[in-house]
């Protein structure tokens, strides 16, 4: 992890026009590696009356849950858009928009994350994980604006004797198409721009998103509570889940430090799905019976982690509090707010 004394990224006109002039052999200072620049087939120049003002932030990804939270957060300073408004998979438009907008952080909150259905499409997966975030990622470059992009603990697992949390300096080894395809899209950010902020987190959950995947394990555990007596969950899959309202905080505090670079920004501690789920019907005052079963016994298509909490090893990472004390916060939230909605007319 690296501190930049400058603030990201520049927004002036003469910074932006160096950005644009640079050649697809530059070299990335200190990576020992040309950028490997692949761009759109067109770079989109604005029409006089198409010409809109700076914007801070862009969010790609607003319908998920992650994409949600950072325009409740951000408000007036951040435009948003969602698929429909912007296919992260069409190269074009989406250098259009940046070039449009002109945004000096963009926040990639779009991700393909079916992870059984990836063993048998990985297309999809690539296009979004991977090839989607290249063509971003050139894009920023170009534009000057500072990438914020968003992954997965599922680039680890390989190591099945594993039980310390991973740093940001351990060895990746992906388990399954889902890791892989995210992994390939941390090193199209890493060859294509220096100015990235690469975030590595677990198990997000926080207020439904309206995109594909629009519960999480949170929801979802709730959901099966009211419709049975007793429910199986792994207990030989351990991870660090994340309350979303935690993660977009310590994400901005991260921009507001200027850090970049890879960072894991996750909820403290490690616990298995079965003892997270036990914890959360423990919080919500059911009384169901949780069963632990084993990975085998689920018989996904995909292969898990074993295990795969995260820690951050930078002293300049926020602190982020425990799963315990951030589940408790959701679950609180999640109760008033369906008691307000009770009360409304």
């Amino acid at each position: 992890m690296r501190t930049r004394p400058a603030t990201p990224p520049p927004a002036s006109d003469t910074t932006r026009k160096a950005a644009a002039q640079r050649t697809a052999h530059k070299w990335h200072r200190g990576s020992g590696h040309p950028v490997a620049f692949c761009y759109p087939s067109f770079i989109p120049h604005p029409r006089q009356d198409e010409a809109t003002a700076m914007v801070r932030y862009l969010i790609i990804g607003k319908t998920g849950q992650l994409g949600q939270a950072f325009v409740q957060r951000l408000a007036s300073a951040a435009l948003a858009v969602s698929r429909a408004e912007c296919d992260i998979t069409d190269a074009d438009a989406v250098a259009r928009l940046l070039f449009l907008h002109r945004p000096q952080v963009v926040l990639n909150c779009a991700a393909w994350n079916f992870v059984d259905r990836a063993e048998q499409e990985p297309q999809p997966a690539f296009a979004v994980n991977a090839l989607a975030v290249r063509a971003l990622a050139h894009a920023c470059y170009r534009v000057g604006a500072w990438l914020v992009h968003f992954s997965t603990d599922y680039v680890f697992g390989l190591d099945e004797t594993r039980r310390l949390p991973y740093r940001e300096s351990d060895l990746p080894g992906p388990v399954n198409v889902y890791g892989v395809s995210k992994l390939a899209g941390e090193y199209f950010v890493r060859s294509s721009t220096p100015h990235h902020l690469i975030v590595r987190t677990c198990g997000l959950y926080g207020v439904p998103g309206s995109g594909g995947k629009k519960d999480n394990f949170v929801e979802r555990i709730l959901h099966q509570a009211t419709a049975n007596p007793t429910i199986e969950v792994v207990a030989d899959q351990v991870c660090s889940p994340t309350y979303v309202e935690d993660l977009v905080t310590a994400v901005l505090q991260c921009l507001e430090h200027k850090m970049t670079g890879l960072v894991h920004l996750v909820n403290t501690g490690a616990v298995s799905w079965y003892e997270f789920a036990k914890a959360i019907i423990q919080r919500a005052g059911l009384n169901i019976v949780v069963r632990p079963v084993s990975s085998k016994e689920k018989h996904t298509a995909a292969r898990r982690p074993t295990y795969s909490a995260l820690v951050s090893e930078h002293p300049q990472t926020p602190q982020m509090r425990s799963w315990w004390d951030a589940l408790q916060d959701y679950l609180t939230v999640r109760l008033n707010n369906a008691a307000q909605s009770r009360r409304l007319p």
